[in-house]
């Protein structure tokens, strides 16, 4: 297989899997909004954050959603917090599962990014 095959395998496949997790509505937006500057971006999330990482066998989808949401929170990225807070519950995790990944997020990235991410999360929540 070439590396173009694979990639373009990688790229279908992340982005059945981040419609599976994230929603339709959510992956056509980031699509529709993508121009000729910011495709290149949306083309690498699918394929290798979607397609390569996502789909590996050693978590289940809910582990991998409540890993991110501690990621996220530790980079205060709030906009993408809430998307994975979603992607997080389509996964099956709960709102209390959610609660302790943020309070335990306090300990290890700090009070002012737990706080930051608990806002973000009660949007959603």
């Amino acid at each position: 297989m070439t590396k173009s095959n694979e990639s373009n395998i990688n790229k279908n496949s992340g982005e059945q899997i981040r419609r599976q997790v994230m929603g339709d509505e959510f992956v056509d937006r980031a699509l529709d909004n993508a121009d000729d500057f910011t495709q290149p971006m949306q083309d690498y999330i699918n394929v290798h954050g979607w397609g390569s990482t996502w789909q590996r066998s050693g978590l289940d989808l809910k582990t991998r959603s409540l890993v991110t949401i501690a990621m996220l929170a530790a980079l205060k990225a709030p906009q993408e917090l809430k998307g994975h807070i979603r992607g997080a519950l389509n996964n099956g995790a709960t709102k209390e599962e959610i609660r302790e990944v943020l309070l335990h997020s306090a300990v290890y990235c700090g009070a002012p990014a737990a706080q930051e991410a608990f806002r973000a999360a009660k949007e959603v929540l």
